[in-house]
């Protein structure tokens, strides 16, 4: 997932960076709520991790922002302030979840995956599988199935997938792989991406089964049934 963390206190967002690209997730961090706003209202997220008392533009105010212009990437409040009235006060405003402060990694993560998993179009039986087709990915043991069958990948192999599979049918940009699966904010100028698409493509895609990762010439690629 490609996340967006608002936070002021820099020991405390060193701290959640850490553990959340150590789970594989690409990362932007805001030290205060302005530049906070200006993120999430122009980049492309999969959630947002909002602290509630920042500098120059508090964490309410954001939400309540994001809300009134139809933005509705999920939000989880973290928040020192843990009264239930507190707690009301914040997702009223539109926050998904809300994390009290101190607050363990694993639960953070936890309530991500969850929240994410509400916002998605797919209803699953099992809410932590992504499918496409007869393409399967789980997310909590991290393992992927194609007609039944196992499919194994590399670490970054499994985060394109991932992301694609979050993207079903949309077509997805170079730019965006760089920034959700790499972290990069630049095009590094080289092939990467073609070279983890090939070899992907050849784990997916094998023969006598119907294509599903398609390259869109000159805008990306798109993972679902050629027909759509």
């Amino acid at each position: 997932m490609r996340l967006l963390l608002i936070e002021d206190q820099l020991d405390t967002a060193a701290f959640i960076l850490k553990a959340l690209r150590e789970a594989g997730h690409a990362t932007d961090h805001a030290p205060d709520g302005k530049e906070g706003l200006f993120l999430a209202t122009t980049e492309p997220y999969d959630a947002i991790i909002l602290d509630r008392m920042l500098p120059k533009v508090d964490g309410l105010t954001i939400l309540r922002t994001l809300r009134a212009s139809e933005i509705r990437i999920p939000v989880v409040i973290l928040s020192a302030l843990g009264e239930i009235d507190d707690r009301v006060d914040g997702l009223r405003a539109g926050g998904d979840d809300y994390l009290v402060k101190p607050f363990s990694t694993i639960e953070l993560l936890a309530r991500l995956d969850a929240v994410t998993r509400r916002g998605g179009s797919q209803a699953e039986a099992d809410p932590h599988l992504l499918r496409v087709a007869d393409l399967e990915l789980n997310r909590l043991s991290r393992t992927v199935r194609r007609a039944g069958q196992p499919v194994e990948l590399q670490p970054r192999e499994y985060q394109l997938l991932e992301y694609l599979m979050r993207h079903a049918g949309q077509v997805v940009t170079r730019t965006m792989l760089l920034e959700a699966v790499w972290d990069y904010h630049f095009d590094p100028g080289t092939n990467v991406i073609d070279v983890h698409m090939s070899k992907l493509r050849a784990k997916i895609d094998l023969p006598d089964m119907l294509s599903l990762l398609q390259t869109v010439r000159g805008a990306g690629y798109r993972l679902g049934n050629a027909e759509q």
